[in-house]
Protein backbone atom coordinates (compact mmCIF):
# COMPACT_ATOMS: atom_id res chain seq x y z
CA UNK A 1 0.00 0.00 0.00
CA UNK A 2 1.06 3.57 -0.67
CA UNK A 3 0.31 5.37 2.59
CA UNK A 4 0.33 9.14 3.05
CA UNK A 5 0.28 10.78 6.47
CA UNK A 6 -1.71 13.97 6.03
CA UNK A 7 -2.22 16.99 8.27
CA UNK A 8 -4.92 19.58 8.79
CA UNK A 9 -4.55 23.28 9.53
CA UNK A 10 -4.51 22.17 13.17
CA UNK A 11 -0.77 21.55 12.68
CA UNK A 12 -0.18 25.26 13.33
CA UNK A 13 -1.53 24.77 16.86
CA UNK A 14 1.36 22.33 17.34
CA UNK A 15 4.02 24.97 16.74
CA UNK A 16 6.83 25.36 17.68
CA UNK A 17 7.24 21.56 17.75
CA UNK A 18 6.03 21.25 14.14
CA UNK A 19 8.08 24.12 12.75
CA UNK A 20 10.77 21.53 12.00
CA UNK A 21 8.83 18.28 11.46
CA UNK A 22 5.52 16.88 10.26
CA UNK A 23 2.90 16.11 12.90
CA UNK A 24 3.52 12.39 12.35
CA UNK A 25 7.05 12.75 13.72
CA UNK A 26 5.82 13.84 17.16
CA UNK A 27 6.34 11.32 19.94
CA UNK A 28 3.92 10.24 22.65
CA UNK A 29 4.17 6.92 24.44
CA UNK A 30 7.22 5.03 23.20
CA UNK A 31 6.82 5.61 19.46
CA UNK A 32 6.28 8.54 17.13
CA UNK A 33 2.84 8.73 15.50
CA UNK A 34 4.39 7.52 12.24
CA UNK A 35 5.97 4.55 14.00
CA UNK A 36 2.61 3.68 15.56
CA UNK A 37 1.11 3.47 12.07
CA UNK A 38 4.05 1.62 10.45
CA UNK A 39 3.96 -0.98 13.23
CA UNK A 40 0.36 -1.79 12.32
CA UNK A 41 0.18 -1.35 8.53
CA UNK A 42 2.60 -2.53 5.85
CA UNK A 43 3.34 -0.15 3.02
CA UNK A 44 5.41 2.74 1.74
CA UNK A 45 4.90 5.77 3.96
CA UNK A 46 5.29 9.44 3.03
CA UNK A 47 4.05 12.83 4.21
CA UNK A 48 1.61 15.49 3.06
CA UNK A 49 2.98 18.42 5.05
CA UNK A 50 4.10 22.04 4.57
CA UNK A 51 6.04 22.57 1.36
CA UNK A 52 9.27 23.73 3.03
CA UNK A 53 9.50 20.40 4.92
CA UNK A 54 9.06 18.24 1.81
CA UNK A 55 12.75 18.03 0.93
CA UNK A 56 13.39 16.11 4.15
CA UNK A 57 9.91 14.60 4.47
CA UNK A 58 8.77 13.93 0.88
CA UNK A 59 5.35 13.08 -0.53
CA UNK A 60 4.92 10.00 -2.73
CA UNK A 61 1.69 9.67 -4.74
CA UNK A 62 0.55 6.51 -6.57
CA UNK A 63 -2.54 5.50 -8.51
CA UNK A 64 -4.01 4.09 -5.28
CA UNK A 65 -3.32 5.83 -1.96
CA UNK A 66 -4.38 5.45 1.64
CA UNK A 67 -4.37 8.76 3.50
CA UNK A 68 -4.06 8.64 7.28
CA UNK A 69 -4.39 11.48 9.76
CA UNK A 70 -1.10 12.39 11.38
CA UNK A 71 -3.05 13.70 14.37
CA UNK A 72 -4.39 10.23 15.29
CA UNK A 73 -2.62 7.72 17.51
CA UNK A 74 -3.90 4.50 15.91
CA UNK A 75 -5.13 1.33 17.55
CA UNK A 76 -5.15 -2.22 16.20
CA UNK A 77 -8.91 -1.93 15.67
CA UNK A 78 -8.53 1.22 13.56
CA UNK A 79 -5.67 -0.27 11.53
CA UNK A 80 -7.83 -3.28 10.65
CA UNK A 81 -10.65 -1.02 9.48
CA UNK A 82 -8.22 1.05 7.39
CA UNK A 83 -6.83 -2.07 5.73
CA UNK A 84 -10.33 -3.02 4.57
CA UNK A 85 -11.07 0.33 2.85
CA UNK A 86 -11.94 0.27 -0.84
CA UNK A 87 -11.12 3.03 -3.31
CA UNK A 88 -13.34 6.04 -2.66
CA UNK A 89 -14.09 5.09 0.96
CA UNK A 90 -13.06 6.85 4.14
CA UNK A 91 -13.33 6.75 7.92
CA UNK A 92 -14.55 9.42 10.31
CA UNK A 93 -14.25 9.51 14.10
CA UNK A 94 -16.45 11.89 16.05
CA UNK A 95 -17.08 13.74 12.78
CA UNK A 96 -13.36 14.11 12.00
CA UNK A 97 -11.95 12.57 8.80
CA UNK A 98 -9.09 10.29 9.84
CA UNK A 99 -8.57 8.00 6.83
CA UNK A 100 -9.43 7.76 3.13
CA UNK A 101 -8.47 5.63 0.14
CA UNK A 102 -8.21 7.77 -2.99
CA UNK A 103 -6.73 7.83 -6.50
CA UNK A 104 -3.80 10.11 -7.27
CA UNK A 105 -5.57 13.34 -8.29
CA UNK A 106 -8.03 13.29 -5.38
CA UNK A 107 -5.28 12.30 -2.94
CA UNK A 108 -3.09 15.19 -4.08
CA UNK A 109 -5.88 17.72 -3.39
CA UNK A 110 -7.01 16.16 -0.10
CA UNK A 111 -7.96 17.51 2.44
CA UNK A 112 -7.91 21.11 1.15
CA UNK A 113 -10.36 20.36 -1.69
CA UNK A 114 -13.62 18.50 -1.21
CA UNK A 115 -13.76 14.98 -2.62
CA UNK A 116 -16.70 12.61 -2.93
CA UNK A 117 -16.01 9.95 -0.31
CA UNK A 118 -18.22 7.17 1.07
CA UNK A 119 -17.71 7.68 4.80
CA UNK A 120 -17.95 5.05 7.51
CA UNK A 121 -17.56 5.62 11.23
CA UNK A 122 -14.98 4.39 13.70
CA UNK A 123 -16.57 3.84 17.09
CA UNK A 124 -13.54 2.97 19.22
CA UNK A 125 -11.48 5.15 21.55
CA UNK A 126 -8.69 7.21 19.96
CA UNK A 127 -6.16 9.78 21.09
CA UNK A 128 -6.17 12.81 18.77
CA UNK A 129 -3.34 15.37 18.98
CA UNK A 130 -4.46 19.00 18.58
CA UNK A 131 -2.11 20.92 20.89
CA UNK A 132 1.40 20.26 22.27
CA UNK A 133 0.08 19.50 25.75
CA UNK A 134 -2.12 16.74 24.30
CA UNK A 135 1.06 14.68 23.87
CA UNK A 136 1.44 14.64 27.66
CA UNK A 137 -2.24 14.18 28.39
CA UNK A 138 -2.35 10.88 26.46
CA UNK A 139 1.18 9.73 27.29
CA UNK A 140 0.26 7.19 29.99
CA UNK A 141 -2.23 5.42 27.72
CA UNK A 142 0.15 5.55 24.76
CA UNK A 143 3.03 4.08 26.75
CA UNK A 144 0.73 1.19 27.70
CA UNK A 145 -0.46 0.62 24.10
CA UNK A 146 3.05 0.89 22.63
CA UNK A 147 4.43 -1.40 25.35
CA UNK A 148 1.88 -4.07 24.45
CA UNK A 149 2.61 -3.63 20.73
CA UNK A 150 6.40 -3.80 21.03
CA UNK A 151 6.66 -6.61 23.57
CA UNK A 152 3.93 -9.01 22.42
CA UNK A 153 5.37 -12.52 22.09
CA UNK A 154 8.86 -11.37 23.07
CA UNK A 155 11.07 -12.00 26.09
CA UNK A 156 12.79 -9.18 27.94
CA UNK A 157 16.55 -9.11 28.34
CA UNK A 158 17.67 -9.95 31.86
CA UNK A 159 18.02 -7.27 34.53
CA UNK A 160 20.89 -7.32 36.99
CA UNK A 161 20.21 -8.57 40.53
CA UNK A 162 21.57 -5.24 41.81
CA UNK A 163 18.22 -3.61 40.98
CA UNK A 164 15.12 -3.45 43.19
CA UNK A 165 12.00 -4.16 41.11
CA UNK A 166 8.26 -3.99 41.66
CA UNK A 167 5.93 -5.29 38.95
CA UNK A 168 8.74 -7.15 37.15
CA UNK A 169 6.29 -8.53 34.58
CA UNK A 170 5.60 -4.97 33.41
CA UNK A 171 9.27 -4.14 32.77
CA UNK A 172 10.79 -4.83 29.36
CA UNK A 173 14.47 -4.37 28.58
CA UNK A 174 15.92 -4.41 25.07
CA UNK A 175 19.30 -5.94 24.27
CA UNK A 176 22.35 -3.90 25.21
CA UNK A 177 20.64 -1.84 27.90
CA UNK A 178 22.56 -1.31 31.15
CA UNK A 179 20.64 -0.90 34.43
CA UNK A 180 22.43 -1.18 37.77
CA UNK A 181 21.42 -0.36 41.38
CA UNK A 182 18.16 1.29 40.32
CA UNK A 183 14.74 1.13 41.97
CA UNK A 184 11.95 0.59 39.42
CA UNK A 185 8.24 0.45 40.29
CA UNK A 186 6.16 -0.76 37.34
CA UNK A 187 2.99 -1.47 39.34
CA UNK A 188 1.80 2.04 38.40
CA UNK A 189 2.51 1.58 34.68
CA UNK A 190 4.86 -0.28 32.35
CA UNK A 191 8.56 0.53 32.05
CA UNK A 192 10.26 0.13 28.65
CA UNK A 193 14.05 0.40 28.35
CA UNK A 194 15.38 0.70 24.79
CA UNK A 195 18.43 -0.77 23.10
CA UNK A 196 21.77 0.32 24.56
CA UNK A 197 20.05 2.68 27.00
CA UNK A 198 21.61 3.22 30.41
CA UNK A 199 19.99 3.80 33.79
CA UNK A 200 22.69 4.68 36.28
CA UNK A 201 23.01 3.84 39.97
CA UNK A 202 20.60 5.32 42.48
CA UNK A 203 17.87 6.20 39.96
CA UNK A 204 14.30 6.06 41.27
CA UNK A 205 11.73 5.30 38.58
CA UNK A 206 7.97 5.00 38.83
CA UNK A 207 6.12 3.98 35.68
CA UNK A 208 4.73 4.48 33.19
CA UNK A 209 8.15 5.27 31.75
CA UNK A 210 9.81 4.80 28.36
CA UNK A 211 13.47 5.37 27.64
CA UNK A 212 14.57 5.24 23.99
CA UNK A 213 17.57 3.66 22.35
CA UNK A 214 20.93 4.97 23.60
CA UNK A 215 19.27 7.34 26.10
CA UNK A 216 20.84 7.86 29.54
CA UNK A 217 19.31 8.37 32.98
CA UNK A 218 22.01 9.88 35.20
CA UNK A 219 22.84 8.87 38.76
CA UNK A 220 20.21 9.64 41.37
CA UNK A 221 17.52 10.72 38.90
CA UNK A 222 13.93 10.76 40.17
CA UNK A 223 11.26 9.99 37.58
CA UNK A 224 7.52 10.10 38.21
CA UNK A 225 5.66 8.70 35.21
CA UNK A 226 4.30 9.11 32.71
CA UNK A 227 7.64 10.19 31.25
CA UNK A 228 9.04 9.49 27.76
CA UNK A 229 12.65 9.94 26.72
CA UNK A 230 13.25 9.67 22.99
CA UNK A 231 16.47 8.20 21.57
CA UNK A 232 19.81 9.61 22.70
CA UNK A 233 18.33 11.82 25.44
CA UNK A 234 20.14 12.37 28.72
CA UNK A 235 18.32 13.31 31.93
CA UNK A 236 19.02 13.94 35.59
CA UNK A 237 17.35 15.59 38.56
CA UNK A 238 13.56 15.28 38.82
CA UNK A 239 11.10 14.66 35.97
CA UNK A 240 7.33 14.22 35.99
CA UNK A 241 4.73 13.95 33.20
CA UNK A 242 7.13 15.03 30.45
CA UNK A 243 8.27 14.06 26.96
CA UNK A 244 11.65 14.65 25.32
CA UNK A 245 11.22 13.89 21.60
CA UNK A 246 14.85 12.84 21.13
CA UNK A 247 18.50 13.96 21.28
CA UNK A 248 17.77 16.45 24.08
CA UNK A 249 19.42 16.84 27.48
CA UNK A 250 18.31 17.79 30.95
CA UNK A 251 21.30 16.21 32.57
CA UNK A 252 21.46 17.92 35.97
CA UNK A 253 19.47 18.65 39.11
CA UNK A 254 16.32 20.70 38.67
CA UNK A 255 12.65 19.97 38.01
CA UNK A 256 10.90 19.39 34.67
CA UNK A 257 7.16 18.72 34.83
CA UNK A 258 4.26 18.51 32.35
CA UNK A 259 6.61 19.62 29.56
CA UNK A 260 7.47 18.71 25.98
CA UNK A 261 10.95 19.36 24.60
CA UNK A 262 11.82 19.02 20.92
CA UNK A 263 15.11 17.64 19.60
CA UNK A 264 18.58 19.04 20.31
CA UNK A 265 17.41 21.04 23.32
CA UNK A 266 19.55 21.48 26.43
CA UNK A 267 18.58 22.63 29.91
CA UNK A 268 21.59 23.68 31.96
CA UNK A 269 22.32 22.73 35.56
CA UNK A 270 19.70 23.85 38.05
CA UNK A 271 17.01 24.67 35.47
CA UNK A 272 13.52 24.52 36.95
CA UNK A 273 10.09 24.54 35.31
CA UNK A 274 6.89 25.51 37.08
CA UNK A 275 3.98 23.27 36.11
CA UNK A 276 1.41 24.66 38.62
CA UNK A 277 0.38 28.26 39.29
CA UNK A 278 0.50 29.52 42.88
CA UNK A 279 -3.20 30.31 42.55
CA UNK A 280 -4.02 26.80 41.28
CA UNK A 281 -5.78 28.45 38.32
CA UNK A 282 -6.04 26.77 34.92
CA UNK A 283 -3.05 27.51 32.69
CA UNK A 284 -3.06 29.64 29.53
CA UNK A 285 -0.49 28.92 26.79
CA UNK A 286 0.56 30.85 23.68
CA UNK A 287 -1.22 29.65 20.52
CA UNK A 288 0.27 30.60 17.15
CA UNK A 289 -2.90 30.66 15.00
CA UNK A 290 -4.79 32.77 17.57
CA UNK A 291 -1.78 35.03 18.18
CA UNK A 292 -2.56 35.05 21.89
CA UNK A 293 -2.56 32.97 25.06
CA UNK A 294 -5.46 30.50 25.10
CA UNK A 295 -7.06 28.45 27.83
CA UNK A 296 -5.78 24.89 28.05
CA UNK A 297 -8.30 23.78 30.65
CA UNK A 298 -5.36 22.23 32.51
CA UNK A 299 -4.17 22.89 36.03
CA UNK A 300 -0.74 21.43 35.23
CA UNK A 301 1.27 22.62 32.23
CA UNK A 302 4.99 23.35 32.09
CA UNK A 303 7.38 24.14 29.23
CA UNK A 304 6.95 23.66 25.46
CA UNK A 305 10.32 24.07 23.71
CA UNK A 306 11.15 23.88 20.00
CA UNK A 307 14.19 22.21 18.44
CA UNK A 308 17.74 23.52 18.95
CA UNK A 309 16.83 25.74 21.91
CA UNK A 310 19.06 25.98 24.97
CA UNK A 311 18.70 27.34 28.50
CA UNK A 312 21.66 28.36 30.66
CA UNK A 313 22.26 27.28 34.25
CA UNK A 314 19.62 28.10 36.86
CA UNK A 315 17.07 29.27 34.28
CA UNK A 316 13.54 29.42 35.74
CA UNK A 317 10.55 28.88 33.46
CA UNK A 318 7.09 30.01 34.50
CA UNK A 319 3.99 27.85 34.20
CA UNK A 320 2.89 27.39 30.58
CA UNK A 321 5.97 28.85 28.89
CA UNK A 322 6.46 28.40 25.13
CA UNK A 323 10.01 28.72 23.73
CA UNK A 324 10.43 28.61 19.96
CA UNK A 325 13.12 27.07 17.74
CA UNK A 326 16.78 28.02 17.95
CA UNK A 327 16.60 30.09 21.14
CA UNK A 328 19.42 30.84 23.59
CA UNK A 329 17.90 31.58 27.04
CA UNK A 330 20.12 32.88 29.85
CA UNK A 331 20.35 35.35 32.72
CA UNK A 332 18.48 35.80 35.99
CA UNK A 333 14.72 36.04 36.47
CA UNK A 334 11.87 34.39 34.58
CA UNK A 335 11.91 34.64 30.77
CA UNK A 336 8.63 35.80 29.24
CA UNK A 337 6.00 33.07 28.78
CA UNK A 338 6.26 33.28 25.00
CA UNK A 339 9.78 33.43 23.58
CA UNK A 340 9.80 33.77 19.78
CA UNK A 341 12.02 31.48 17.71
CA UNK A 342 15.65 32.57 17.29
CA UNK A 343 15.70 34.77 20.38
CA UNK A 344 18.82 35.34 22.48
CA UNK A 345 18.44 36.63 26.04
CA UNK A 346 16.11 36.34 29.01
CA UNK A 347 14.22 38.41 31.55
CA UNK A 348 16.54 41.36 30.97
CA UNK A 349 15.63 41.52 27.26
CA UNK A 350 16.18 39.80 23.93
CA UNK A 351 17.93 40.22 20.62
CA UNK A 352 17.77 38.07 17.49
CA UNK A 353 19.81 34.87 17.63
CA UNK A 354 21.64 34.82 14.27
CA UNK A 355 21.14 31.80 12.01
CA UNK A 356 24.90 31.38 11.66
CA UNK A 357 25.24 30.97 15.42
CA UNK A 358 22.36 28.48 15.53
CA UNK A 359 23.93 26.46 12.70
CA UNK A 360 27.33 26.40 14.39
CA UNK A 361 25.93 25.20 17.71
CA UNK A 362 23.62 22.67 16.07
CA UNK A 363 26.46 21.19 14.02
CA UNK A 364 28.59 20.75 17.14
CA UNK A 365 25.74 19.17 19.12
CA UNK A 366 24.81 16.78 16.31
CA UNK A 367 28.43 15.77 15.74
CA UNK A 368 28.49 14.50 19.35
CA UNK A 369 25.84 11.98 18.28
CA UNK A 370 27.71 11.17 15.03
CA UNK A 371 25.09 13.05 13.00
CA UNK A 372 25.39 15.93 10.54
CA UNK A 373 23.47 19.17 10.19
CA UNK A 374 22.56 18.73 6.53
CA UNK A 375 21.89 21.38 3.91
CA UNK A 376 18.21 20.34 4.07
CA UNK A 377 18.21 20.95 7.85
CA UNK A 378 19.71 24.39 7.32
CA UNK A 379 17.12 25.27 4.68
CA UNK A 380 14.31 24.25 7.05
CA UNK A 381 15.75 26.34 9.88
CA UNK A 382 16.21 29.27 7.50
CA UNK A 383 12.55 29.07 6.51
CA UNK A 384 11.49 28.90 10.17
CA UNK A 385 13.63 32.00 10.82
CA UNK A 386 11.66 33.79 8.10
CA UNK A 387 8.26 32.51 9.23
CA UNK A 388 8.88 33.54 12.83
CA UNK A 389 10.36 37.00 12.09
CA UNK A 390 7.09 38.82 12.84
CA UNK A 391 7.18 37.61 16.47
CA UNK A 392 10.64 39.05 17.19
CA UNK A 393 9.49 42.50 18.30
CA UNK A 394 11.93 43.29 21.10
Amino acid sequence: MNIILFETDQRNCLLPLCYTRPVAELRTGILTIREKWTSRLSGNFSYATDLYLCEKFPLQLEADNILLSSHVCPTDQLARQVAELKLGEGIKWQGIAIAARLPELEAHAYPKQKTEIAWQNFDGELDYIRFPWDLNEVNARQIQLDFELLTKGRTSAALSATNQLLGREHIFVEEGACVEFAIINATTGPVYIGKNAEIMEGSLIRGPFAVGDHAVVNMGTKIYGPVTLGPHCKVGGELSHSILLGYSNKGHDGFLGHSVLGEWCNLGAGCNVSNLKNTYDKVKVWNYPDQKFIRTGLQFCGLIMGDHSKAGISTMFNTGTVVGVGCNIHGTGFPRQFVPSFSDGGAQGYKAHPLKSVFTTAAKAMARRSLELTDADQRILTKVFELSAAYRKY
